[in-house]
């Protein structure tokens, strides 16, 4: 099978398709034929050194993908030859071949292009994680989401309007800020141009109910200037770096706040699988529905990859980057 091999600490350029085995599956595994997969910060974070595939898992870069099953092993009951899945696995997703946990592949929606659902497990399966599992958001509240044109912020937007959640969001140019407002924002701000505290601090009085934060830095106090009593600041990442300001632990204690780091990568197949579960149940019927859709900022050939990247790491997407064989 092909696949996309990297050299570990390199740039975009080290990049390659390379050629190995065929998969061996185990009685208790799916194998997928793999038509396309997403791209993600984290695969780019990988390719860097600097985010390691968990122990046990694959080396190949790659956190979802979209295609058939193609193999069954013996143990298996609930997909047979043919079906069309896209789902996660904790590596090994740039590749045409990916074998995977049966209860990690989700049903592609009948309305859905197999290249479109590459896009779609790993941006909204985090999405729903963080504003119904973690900070357990109700209809009729309110969030902020910041890095609203990103593939997760995207995805959460959506999300919050399907589920009768009032959001704000954050992005860096007013064609982002355009999207976002179309995927269901209420109120838009450009971060480059205005302090994000201040505005919602003018037009949301109240505060938010929770906010997922990328970003981290000095955006904690800040956030937590922005929160309800009882909120909850859900965080995914760490553009601003490893290290935030100092915490206002007066703001924190007084608001009775709940600051969370969260991943998806590195959790338990259980977890998993009731994750896939839960968000099946509540949100695939959307995507027929046409109440959600996949973001899709491009779909490129895998001889590419190295402009998907680039792409990602220069911050220029607007939604979900696909790669297709």
């Amino acid at each position: 099978m092909r696949y996309i091999d990297f050299q570990s600490g390199k740039g975009p350029e080290g990049l390659r398709i390379a050629q190995r085995e065929e998969l061996a599956v185990p009685s208790d595994k799916v194998k997928v034929d793999v038509k396309a997969f997403g791209v993600n910060r984290a695969d780019t974070l990988q390719r860097q050194g600097k985010y390691p595939a968990p122990p046990g898992e694959s080396e190949i870069l790659g956190l979802e993908i979209a295609g058939e099953v193609s193999v069954v092993g013996d143990n298996v009951t609930q997909w047979k030859a043919g079906d069309r899945v896209c789902g996660l696995v904790a590596g090994g997703g740039y590749a045409q071949e990916a074998v995977v946990n049966p209860h990690h592949l989700i049903k592609i929606p009948d309305s859905m292009p197999t290249e479109h659902a590459a896009g779609m497990a790993e941006v909204f399966l985090t999405a729903y994680q963080s504003l119904c599992q973690i900070a357990d958001i109700q209809k009729g509240q309110r969030a902020l989401i910041h890095a609203g044109a990103s593939g997760v912020g995207l995805a959460a937007l959506q999300l919050c309007r399907f589920l009768g959640v009032e959001t704000a969001t954050t992005a860096s140019s007013s064609k982002k800020l355009a999207v976002c407002q179309e995927m269901g924002a209420a109120l838009t701000i450009n971060y480059r141009e205005e302090d994000f505290a201040k505005v919602l601090t003018r037009e949301w009085p109240e505060g938010v109910n929770m906010v997922l934060d990328f970003v981290g830095g000095d955006y904690l106090n800040r956030n937590l200037k922005v929160l309800c009593p009882d909120g909850v600041v859900v965080y995914l990442a760490m553009l601003a770096g490893r290290y935030a300001d100092k915490l206002d632990m007066a703001l924190m204690l007084g608001k009775r706040a709940r600051v969370q780091g969260s991943t998806l990568r590195s959790r338990s197949d259980d977890y998993k699988s009731a994750l896939i579960e839960s968000f099946v149940k509540d949100c695939l019927p959307g995507f027929d529905e046409g109440h959600l859709k996949v973001n899709i900022d491009a779909v490129l050939p895998a001889d590419e990859i190295q402009q998907a990247h680039t792409r990602i790491e220069k911050n220029e997407t607007q939604g979900k980057i696909v790669v297709k064989w």
